[in-house]
């Protein structure tokens, strides 16, 4: 429970509100329908990877921006935050998301409200093929965070911020007209809160923790897996302090890593492999 001492703890937590707070202003903004200036995918698309990407870079430092359960719960399984600190966000998250939207219905003209560009079954689309594209959009999305963001790579990634913005319109470009595109349980929450729509509103979240569960299991335990004990992770999970030679402990790990991987053998040695 030192996270809760931490003023640093609770600076992340209320990031996590600003973010969301902000990211749902701007992409539900972007999806309003004005009668003479009426969204396109591209325009919407835009928005909402524009937002993450600045939000990401504007606030990464203080919390990680997350702005997303999904990727919270994501973080959670692949031993990266502990679980007080993924509850906080969530919540924090939530709320911040049904008070961008609050603000946002509350400055737009009632005629132009309309249902605040909530997520719905599009074109036909069965639930089934709701949950499976929502899992395959945040998926990509959330794969693209863990690797964007990795600190074990020694190549250059460029910026993570601008990649995970792409991502996230990436998934618009394909995902709008199947359900709107959510990847974000707290950007389907928030409109339907304000609106009172519930209707299929399990779709929105199961398919994006399905997907970032996956993508995290995926990438930190089977593509790039952690040389983390079984005791560190539980120690993480549950928010123990960390240990004064915890990064030094870290920084012999990658380096023996990098002394065993085939890239790091010298090049003589390579080429006659």
């Amino acid at each position: 429970m030192w996270e809760l001492r931490s003023v640093a703890f609770t600076r992340a937590v209320f990031a996590e509100f600003v973010a969301t707070l902000l990211f749902i202003f701007f992409g539900l903004g972007s999806a309003l329908s004005w009668p003479l200036s009426l969204p396109t995918v591209l325009q919407i698309s835009l928005a909402f990877g524009l937002a993450i990407a600045t939000l990401v870079q504007a606030l990464g430092h203080v919390s990680g921006a997350h702005i997303n359960p999904a990727v919270t719960v994501a973080c959670l399984i692949g031993s990266h935050i502990s679980f007080l600190r993924a509850v906080f966000y969530v919540v924090a998250q939530i709320l911040g998301g049904v008070a961008g939207a609050a603000i946002l219905h509350e400055i737009t003209p009632p005629d132009i409200r309309g249902n605040l560009a909530i997520n719905k079954l599009y074109n036909e689309t069965t639930t089934g093929q709701a949950v499976t594209m929502e899992l395959f959009l945040t998926f990509q999305l959330v794969l693209c965070i863990f690797a964007s963001t990795d600190d074990r790579r020694s190549d250059n990634v460029g910026s993570p911020a601008l990649s995970i913005g792409l991502s996230v319109a990436l998934g618009h470009l394909l995902g709008i007209n199947y359900t709107g595109c959510s990847m974000n349980p707290a950007r389907s929450f928030a409109p339907a809160v304000i609106v009172g729509d519930f209707t299929d509103h399990w779709v929105f979240w199961l398919g994006p923790l399905v997907g970032a569960v996956a993508a995290s299991l995926i990438y930190n335990y089977l593509l790039f897996p952690h040389t983390k004990t079984l005791s560190e992770r539980l120690a993480i999970f549950k928010g123990f302090e960390p240990e004064e030679d915890w990064e030094e402990r870290e920084a012999h790990r990658r380096q023996s890593v990098e002394l065993h991987s085939p890239q790091s053998m010298p090049r003589g040695m390579t080429e006659k492999v």
